[in-house]
């Protein structure tokens, strides 16, 4: 009996074991992978490509010509003897029966002044801008997609530094309850150990609820399970700042006018504005409509073809208030075109000189400090070991070292914002 109740509990337990893994995945990603999955699967990037699609619709839709209509029109059905005098007026034809009468025609509308090839330039101006929707959309989204893994890095980076501590803590800290009991410490000191061991653990904690926002987010954009533990490898944190020196910022102002979407959206509003005028300027033509008609017995010729056309004349409507509308949309585009040039070259030169300062304080880090700072780690807890130094300059110095490397991390980190600060304003990857 017993044997099978711990057989059963053991049972459970793999279970649940089970259970526990699948509901977590670990996935690793380095940085590369994370975004060729988010330019993959991003839900928002794939119904922004569908806009593309219904802009490239509705320029196929212009290009088509009018449909020609039909019409079948005075079809009697019957005719009495008191309508036609018992006599035939209207000899039959083939099935049709005697005194038969109809008529039909067809009509063609002509589009004059070339307003079909003007159409079909204003919607191809239409599916250009809803490209560069596309793009614009891409570049906001990447800066922050990008900013997330830079924090789920910084966080990670963090949280081990902190771990590696509490680790090290609570061996001091078992050590210095061992001593306790025997009566070669004080409770004091004690307390004061596991005291700093509560507050890393409380920071640890923390750490974990962050890195849970951070991969809330990431997952999200790279359309992931809810139940994966997203982890991104090392590579990446750190930009190589040798790409900043090589960067003049008249040429990165130039680089802006060229790739920036929402740029080119100010240029062709313009261009479209002016499509819209040169179509509505056409509006003011009147369209053509042919036609051709035969009737069967409808007048004095029993079998009449005719030819005809058609056309509105303008004399009160010659379309004065949309061909407005276009000319003020032109100078309005102008403006807002002057204003977006304006407020680039503001968002360069200020990227460019946050990301030359988060640069310049980096590069003042010497590169062999934070070697330095583990090595005095470790020799202050083994000198602390050795009671060669009091406890009160040990946790000092341990703080001292979190709070530095906290530092060296924000600064890495602050150069990777500003580098994707600084793309984001050129509009491409100009330090990678």
């Amino acid at each position: 009996m017993m044997n099978n109740i711990r057989s059963g509990k053991l049972i459970l337990i793999l279970l649940l074991f089970s259970l526990a893994t699948k509901a977590q995945d670990t996935l690793q990603l380095s940085r590369e992978q994370a975004e060729a999955l988010f330019l993959k699967d991003n839900l928002l990037l794939i119904a922004e490509k569908l806009n593309i699609s219904q802009a490239e619709a509705m320029a196929m839709q212009a290009n088509l010509w009018p449909n020609p209509s039909f019409t079948l029109d005075q079809v009697n059905f019957w005719a009495t003897n008191a309508q036609t005098g018992g006599k035939e007026v209207i000899p039959s034809l083939g099935g049709l029966p005697t005194n038969q009468q109809f008529g039909f025609g067809i009509e063609q509308i002509i589009l004059t002044a070339r307003k079909r090839k003007k159409l079909v330039a204003l919607e191809e101006v239409s599916v250009e801008k809803s490209k560069q929707y596309f793009e614009d959309l891409l570049r906001n989204l990447k800066i922050e997609f990008r900013n997330q893994l830079t924090r789920l890095q910084y966080l990670q980076f963090s949280k081990s530094i902190y771990q590696n501590q509490l680790n090290s803590i609570r061996l001091l800290t078992i050590a210095y309850k061992n001593q306790v009991e025997e009566g070669n410490v004080s409770q004091g000191e004690f307390i004061r150990l596991k005291a700093m061991e509560l507050e890393i653990a409380k920071t640890i904690n923390e750490f974990d609820q962050e890195v849970n926002k951070a991969q809330k987010e990431l997952k999200v954009f790279m359309h992931l399970p809810a139940t994966t533990h997203l982890q991104i490898t090392d590579e990446g944190f750190l930009k190589d700042t040798e790409q900043f020196s090589q960067l003049a910022l008249n040429d990165i102002i130039e680089q802006a006018k060229i790739h920036r979407p929402d740029y080119r959206i100010t240029q062709l509003e313009e261009t479209s504005y002016n499509n819209l005028h040169a179509f509505e300027k056409a509006q003011r033509i009147p369209n053509l409509t042919l036609s051709s008609a035969y009737d069967r017995g409808g007048n004095a010729m029993l079998d009449f073809v005719g030819f005809g056309v058609s056309m509105d004349l303008p004399f009160f409507n010659r379309n004065q208030g949309n061909i407005r509308h276009a000319q003020i949309g032109i100078k309005k585009s102008k403006i807002l075109r002057k204003e977006k040039t304006l407020k680039i070259e503001n968002e360069i030169v200020l990227s460019y000189q946050n990301l030359s300062n988060a640069v310049f304080f980096l590069d003042g880090i010497a590169s062999d400090y934070e070697s330095t700072l583990d090595g005095l780690l470790t020799s202050y807890t083994q000198n602390f070991i050795e009671r060669n130094i009091s406890m009160l300059e040990y946790l000092d110095f341990l703080e001292a070292y979190l709070e530095n490397k906290k530092v060296i991390l924000e600064a890495g980190k602050d150069v990777n914002e500003m580098a994707e600060e600084l793309n984001y304003t050129v509009g491409m990857d100009l330090i990678k």
